[in-house]
């Protein structure tokens, strides 16, 4: 905002009012060309501030895209070139994981034939000492049962003989009564055979168990 310019009283006093006031002016008017001046020439420099300013944002953007760019070409080439470095290593990775799979793998194989073949050795020598067992718990079953045969058959033979010889003396007198008898001592003597047998096959069957 411009300033008007003013003198003292002596001047206007010493010098007169009109010539005063015309000093006045001329101050003032200079004052006011200097400032259209000044600002003219600041607008100008402004203006050629800012163009060279455009200027030298437009060469560096050309410069950035260029750095840039080159940047990016090499790490693009940085990147195929690790890239492939890795394909590699991942390629030696896996064939040496497949070399140590196949290994392990034919280890597992043959300890797992050995281990078959040792169950099957067992299992057969199992079986055979099973096999011996059972035929000679079978054999003395066949023995005891034979023995417990012969002695029921003498029994009976016995028996039968007594009871011919009584049956001969009481016949007559007693065969009523001696038929009842007769089913009575028969009925006794199938339960005690029965019992007899129930207990020879238990101590058989626990013998066995015991073997």
């Amino acid at each position: 905002m411009p300033v008007t310019a003013r003198l003292s009283q002596e001047f206007y006093d010493r010098l007169g009012e009109r010539v005063a006031q015309e000093l006045v002016d001329w101050f003032n008017a200079v004052d006011t060309t200097y400032r259209a001046d000044l600002r003219e020439f600041n607008e100008l420099n402004f203006a050629r501030f800012d163009a060279k300013l455009e200027q030298r944002l437009a060469e560096f953007k050309a410069q950035v895209d260029v750095k840039l760019a080159e940047f990016e070409a090499r790490l693009n080439v940085k990147l195929a070139e690790l890239e492939a470095r890795f394909d590699a290593k991942l390629a030696a990775l896996e064939t040496r994981f497949d070399d140590k799979l196949a290994v392990f793998e034919a280890r597992i194989d043959v300890k797992l034939a050995a281990l078959e073949t040792r169950f099957d050795d067992k299992l057969a020598a199992f079986e055979a000492r099973i096999d011996v067992k059972l035929a000679a718990v079978e054999t003395r079953f066949d023995d005891k049962l034979a023995t417990l045969e012969t002695r029921i058959d003498d029994k009976l033979a016995a028996l039968e003989t007594r009871i011919d010889a009584r049956f001969d003396a009481k016949l007559a007198a007693l065969e009523a009564r001696l038929d009842a008898r007769m089913e009575k001592r028969l009925a006794k003597q199938t339960r005690w055979l029965v019992a007899n047998w129930v207990t020879l096959v238990g101590g058989v069957i626990g013998l066995w168990l015991r073997g």
